[in-house]
């Protein structure tokens, strides 16, 4: 059984079809990039996913069952993690602070008396940055790491509801290249060892073809091409809308 079957979802707004209506399936332990060029409608579509936005028509199916136009937070108790393009942390607590709060709102503890959180799910909280590497800097602000650690953290945050599915938009905007490469390799690690579905967007064609298993494109809101990194790459379709906006898509 698929992960994640999409069927014929689409958004508009106002007389923009942002989202003109697209199918695809997401299996398990599957990397699945989505491309396309500012505006495309990615972003849409993903809001669309996780709940933010109600298709004006179309289905989403989670391991089976028909989540069309859930809560984003009743989604994300089902198990599935987002990142976003701007990091999302709270900057005055500690990085293991930050994965405690995902923890207690996964367990059910949110209404816990707060003076006592820091004592909650320490082990879990732990484990789970050791997986992304930040175990050493547990008790360092968020405030104060540099923005490639940052999404380490946020990568951890992602984690602790032990997601069948990660949504990852755009997870290595803003860093510098090794920064990327470094991200997406290690995220690519956890989820095939842990297999977990992922559905990402990225601007960067090095990461992209280095670590999808498959790609798909979208432009004007409609999906064009559908395949492996090597297809995707040799598509004379693709390589004319990037043509000039992105390197190495047609080396």
């Amino acid at each position: 059984m698929n992960v994640l079957e999409v069927r014929d979802i689409a958004k508009a707004f106002g007389g923009v079809q942002a989202v003109g209506g697209i199918s695809f399936a997401l299996a398990a332990g599957e990397l699945l990039a989505l491309i396309g060029p500012n505006g495309a409608g990615k972003s849409t579509c993903f809001n669309l996913l996780n709940g933010q936005l109600v298709p004006d028509r179309g289905s989403v199916t989670l391991l089976g069952r028909d989540i069309t136009g859930w809560k984003p937070r009743a989604i994300w108790r089902l198990g599935v993690g987002r990142t976003f393009q701007i990091t999302a942390t709270f900057a005055s607590m500690t990085v293991r602070e930050n994965v405690q709060m995902a923890l207690i709102s996964h367990g059910g503890r949110s209404r816990a008396l707060f003076p006592r959180a820091d004592r909650m799910f320490v082990d879990e909280a732990m484990a789970l940055l050791e997986r992304v590497g930040m175990q050493d800097q547990y008790d360092r602000a968020c405030s104060v790491l540099a923005y490639g650690d940052l999404k380490r953290v946020e990568l951890a945050v992602a984690l602790a509801n032990k997601p069948k599915l990660l949504l990852m938009d755009e997870p290595t905007a803003g860093m510098a290249p090794k920064e990327r490469v470094a991200l997406m390799a290690l995220t690519a690690e956890i989820v095939r060892r842990e297999n977990i579905s992922v559905l990402f967007t990225e601007h960067d064609m090095d990461v992209v073809f280095a670590h999808a298993d498959r790609i798909m494109v979208m432009n004007r809101g409609q999906l064009i091409v559908e395949g492996k990194p090597a297809e995707v790459r040799a598509n004379k379709t693709v390589q004319e809308i990037y043509l000039g906006t992105m390197h190495g898509l047609a080396a």
